[in-house]
């Protein structure tokens, strides 16, 4: 079982069922290591049995530590002055209540003044340095929760349960239209409209493609659903609901504009993940944004 907390050290503690495998087998199978990152500490010399240096094929006893010390990656992102909501954090991670119309990370056209920037800025004044590494992301115009590593191996834990469909991903949608049936799953392949296009679309030599939905307030001419999603494709959510006719509010690319949100109302409310270190489970919450409270009060006073 793992001993520490510390964001570029791993510690763990040989137990009964694990005497008499060798270390590289303790590593990969109970400490879940990757195969790159067992190649990389090896190299550097960063593998420890009981504080000293050790081959990876040494036999272990019960109650030995295996020791992995991770490389520093230093943090790249300009610190620039905005305030992040946290709603987890610990050692390997962060969980950050993204607001609406903030871009994730610097590109081209958002140079600064991203959330890659603002964690920056977080790290200066918490006496952190990380390198930044993105498990998931999220449109511009989208809110909700954002998943953040701070080592190597806490982005690989987290990503193999993303490849698996292991991370359960919960939003909320305003949709077009009241949706007739309580519970439904949209399963229908997504792929670009054109290479190199933004827009996707649903077509049969898609990727496989899984949303379900359950109706959590009907209005006068909209839906309030709560979204599960099975796999994460680009725009999935924004593309199924469009797909059934139920556009989301405000979604200028895949729908039509709203008078009542300058974005499209799709927040990622919950996620649900086996934490690094452990198999304990997390669950994180962020609560719906103003927007999007004000517009259900619109839509329920119609």
């Amino acid at each position: 079982m793992f001993i520490n907390e510390e964001t570029l050290k791993l510690e763990y503690q040989v137990e009964s069922k694990e005497k008499g495998l060798k270390v590289i087998d303790v590593i990969a199978s109970h400490m879940h290591i990757s195969s790159r990152l067992i190649r990389k500490c090896k190299s550097n010399h960063n593998i420890l049995l009981n504080q000293k240096k050790t081959s990876v094929n040494q036999i272990v006893s019960k109650g030995d530590i295996i020791t992995l010390m991770l490389d520093h990656d230093e943090n790249t992102f300009e610190p620039n002055p905005i305030e992040i909501d946290i709603a987890f954090e610990n050692a390997d991670m962060m969980a950050i209540n993204k607001p609406p119309f903030l871009v994730v990370h610097p590109t081209k056209g958002h140079p600064e003044g991203t959330l890659a920037n603002a964690i920056s800025y977080y790290q200066y004044r918490s006496n952190q340095n990380f390198k930044t590494r993105f498990i998931n992301r999220l449109d511009r115009d989208t809110s909700g929760i954002v998943l953040i590593a701070k080592s190597a191996y806490a982005q690989q834990f987290i990503s193999e349960q993303m490849q698996k469909d292991e991370v359960d991903k919960i939003y909320y949608a305003v949709v077009e239209g009241v949706v007739s049936e309580d519970k439904g799953t949209i399963n229908a392949p997504i792929e670009r409209a054109e290479d190199g296009d933004i827009l996707r679309v649903v077509r049969p030599d898609g990727l496989p493609s899984i949303t379900h939905y359950e109706v959590a307030e009907r209005f006068n001419g909209y839906s309030l659903l709560k979204v599960k999603l099975e796999t994460g494709r680009t725009h999935q959510i924004r593309v199924h609901l469009a797909h059934i006719g139920h556009g989301i509010v405000g979604d200028h690319l895949y729908g039509k504009c709203s008078d009542w949100i300058d974005r499209q109302a799709l927040h990622c409310f919950e996620m649900s993940f086996r934490k690094p270190r452990g198999n304990e489970r997390i669950v994180v919450n962020a609560s719906l944004p103003e927007d999007i409270r004000k517009l259900i009060e619109v839509l329920r006073n119609l």
